[in-house]
């Protein structure tokens, strides 16, 4: 535990973050392994008292900052590719209503990142059955909720649009239909945890930021 005697709380925090979002960029670590990660660099142990620890939005941010100061000759152009090539599968994938979620919706994506999308219909198994028939090859594992309400199913493959492209991960969510329901909630920025391809399509044509709830 962190002595707070000694310790500001505040600056840990910064700390900690800097220190997580740069393993984020760089080795492309999700932010609860580069938060952990990050604590043992900082203060010597992996467990500490949550008052201790920041929290996504302040790691989030330093990721922004590092990418901006360290990788802006080459992340916007990474993201890019990765939203496009999330396009071209919500596309693909339109009959069971797809979203994408995650760094390639909030702009942080970089060189390691992942597709994350959610599907959202009545028989989610029909999307395992368009991968066999697409001849994908892919992996079966669970991811936890968003609502909190237990795993879903997630089906995950790498994908190569070409023989001489990095392949890319990709991470499809199987919803329900009625888990839409309220689920596109903004966060406390007013920013949507998800998008539609529209929205996504948007972002390409323009900005970079996360779409608010309201457009």
């Amino acid at each position: 535990m962190v002595r707070k005697t000694f310790v500001d709380p505040q600056r840990v925090r910064e700390e900690i973050a800097i220190a997580a979002a740069r393993l984020i960029a760089e080795e492309g670590l999700d932010y609860a392994s580069a938060k952990r990660k990050a604590a043992r660099q900082v203060v010597g142990q992996v467990r500490v008292a949550g008052e201790w620890l920041p929290d996504n939005d302040q790691i989030e941010e330093e990721i922004r900052e590092y990418q901006l100061l360290f990788q802006s000759d080459s992340q916007p152009a990474v993201l890019r590719r990765l939203r496009g090539i999330a396009l071209e599968w919500m596309r693909r994938l339109a009959a069971f209503n797809p979203y994408v979620t995650g760094a390639v919706l909030n702009g942080t994506a970089g060189e390691h990142s992942d597709i994350h999308l959610q599907v959202f219909c009545d028989n989610p198994k029909e999307v395992a059955i368009y991968l066999l028939n697409a001849n994908v090859q892919y992996d079966v594992s669970e991811t936890r909720h968003f609502g909190g309400r237990g795993d879903v199913e997630t089906l995950s493959f790498l994908w190569r649009g070409a023989r001489d492209e990095e392949p890319v991960g990709i991470h499809i969510a199987l919803y329900d239909t009625d888990d839409l329901r309220g689920a596109v909630r903004a966060d406390a920025r007013g920013r949507a945890p998800r998008a539609n391809a529209d929205a996504l399509q948007a972002l390409l044509a323009g900005g970079d930021a996360a779409p608010l709830t309201h457009n």
